[in-house]
């Protein structure tokens, strides 16, 4: 009889965690990391009759000593397919925070950003296009800002939650359905950009979307649940496929690649590198303090001063972060919950009329994508001294960059001049956001996804 005050079960339907029950020594570490550290909820049913309830944010594979938990593997298909490409055109995006680090998989002591040599190492193993994905991110700013701008003069629905964390997204439709109206409907970086890629791009390059493998890497196991979401495809499916931080290492290592003795290779257009706000996105309150860049443009028509761009109180590994802005003589205040938890004590807190916000961004992850659940694994003892250096990493490529705002890309100029028009326009809202359901039906046992 299993032990579920010491483990997490896994559904056979779970599409982005697995386990083998006979690697399992029921240390405990995955029930702490899950229902203590992570989601403050008894996610875990133990009558084998019922689907289990998971959110999917792979803490639990982070943890595990003895690999008994881990994500569901990908990277041997996506081998497959790079392999015999069969016509079709092979496409990769990196996330943000999987160039800082990635590096940890090759025996590197600190954080260091390896984002030109992940490039050159795709490019090896037969990748057509490397993309970044914090162009998607400056693009999930452009629409996210403008829909809280939007809120703000129309009297719409605040606190208007972030949605680009899908493990948080599938908690809040489960837990708490009567929030949904205030999660922005703006996808998330992948989404967006896996839609662009199908739509935008295909067109551009002239390419039938249907002969594009569009191939994401990065640091979350819940994307690999995402991606399936019938609500976040456009096309049949815009993101084919997810790897994780700890995946692309196995893959290079199986290629005899090591990403530390590569050359530096650029991002490849129309979807190339994007600002340093989207960059930060991979940090706690790096959503925050991007979209309170872009939204100070929107409502102002002018840029916020330099010495101004960093929110610094809302930076860092602090549960909950808070910030107010003052623009144009109205206070923007915006919270950032590190973690579930985090986010369940301002829930609490709003139903009970004690806070009042305009923005606030969660992260299920503690760290943010940084600590995300398909990261390299970190040992309990160095675990918040590796997230912090991964988030300061992020943070230094903020500071050295001079492309700082999501709006002043010229490349998410030229894509709202050419094809979206302007954001929270007609084809932005069709192609770029999307809707959720309540899920509250997951507390039954019925089925999970």
């Amino acid at each position: 009889m299993r032990n579920y005050d010491l483990e997490v079960p896994v559904s056979d339907n779970n599409l982005s965690i697995t386990k083998n029950y006979d690697k399992c020594i029921t240390c405990g570490y995955c029930r702490k990391a899950c229902v203590v550290d992570e989601t403050q909820q008894e996610m875990l049913k133990t009558n084998p009759n019922k689907e289990i309830v998971c959110i999917n944010c792979g803490q639990c594979t982070n943890i595990c000593p003895t690999e008994s938990l881990s994500e569901v593997f990908a990277y041997k298909k996506v081998k497959s397919i790079l392999n015999n490409k069969n016509g079709n055109t092979i496409v990769f995006n990196i996330a943000p925070a999987v160039r800082v680090a990635l590096a940890e998989e090759f025996n590197a002591k600190n954080s260091i950003n390896v984002e030109s040599k992940i490039v050159t190492a795709l490019k090896k193993i037969g990748a057509d296009y490397v993309f970044d994905i914090t162009f998607g991110a400056d693009l999930t700013i452009m629409e996210e800002a403008m829909e809280l701008v939007n809120r703000i003069k129309n009297n719409g629905v605040l606190p208007q939650f972030t949605s680009c964390c899908p493990a948080w997204v599938k908690y809040l439709e489960i837990y708490h359905p009567d929030f949904i109206s205030n999660l922005s409907t703006a996808k998330s970086p992948i989404a967006m950009q896996g839609t662009m890629i199908k739509t935008y791009f295909a067109n551009i390059k002239k390419i039938d979307p249907e002969k594009i493998i569009n191939i994401v890497v990065a640091p979350c196991t819940a994307k690999k649940m995402e991606i399936e979401r019938d609500e976040i495809n456009y096309t049949q499916k815009d993101t084919d496929y997810i790897l994780t931080t700890r995946e692309l290492a196995l893959l290079l290592k199986e290629e005899n690649i090591d990403i530390m003795n590569l050359e530096e290779t650029n991002f490849d257009s129309p979807l190339g590198k994007g600002s340093s706000a989207g960059v930060i996105f991979g940090a706690s309150g790096g959503v925050c303090e991007a979209a309170i860049r872009t939204a100070y443009y929107f409502l102002t028509g002018e840029n916020m001063k330099k010495e101004d761009l960093v929110l610094s109180s809302i930076r860092g590994n602090s549960s909950i972060k808070e910030a107010t802005i003052n623009i144009n003589n109205r206070k923007i205040k915006v919270a950032v919950c590190n973690g579930i938890k985090s986010a369940e004590s301002i829930i609490l807190k709003i139903k009970n009329k004690e806070v009042n916000y305009d923005f606030i961004e969660v992260m299920t992850c503690l760290g943010g994508c940084s600590g995300g659940g398909g990261q390299p694994k970190i040992t309990m003892l160095d675990m918040l001294e590796v997230k912090e250096d991964r988030m300061n990493t992020l943070y230094k490529e903020d500071e050295k960059m001079t492309l700082r705002l999501c709006h002043e890309n010229p490349e998410i100029k030229e894509i709202y001049a050419s094809y979206l028009g302007v954001p929270n326009s007609i084809v932005a809202e069709k192609l770029l956001h999307t809707n959720y359901k309540d899920k509250s039906y997951m507390l039954g046992g019925k089925k999970n996804e």
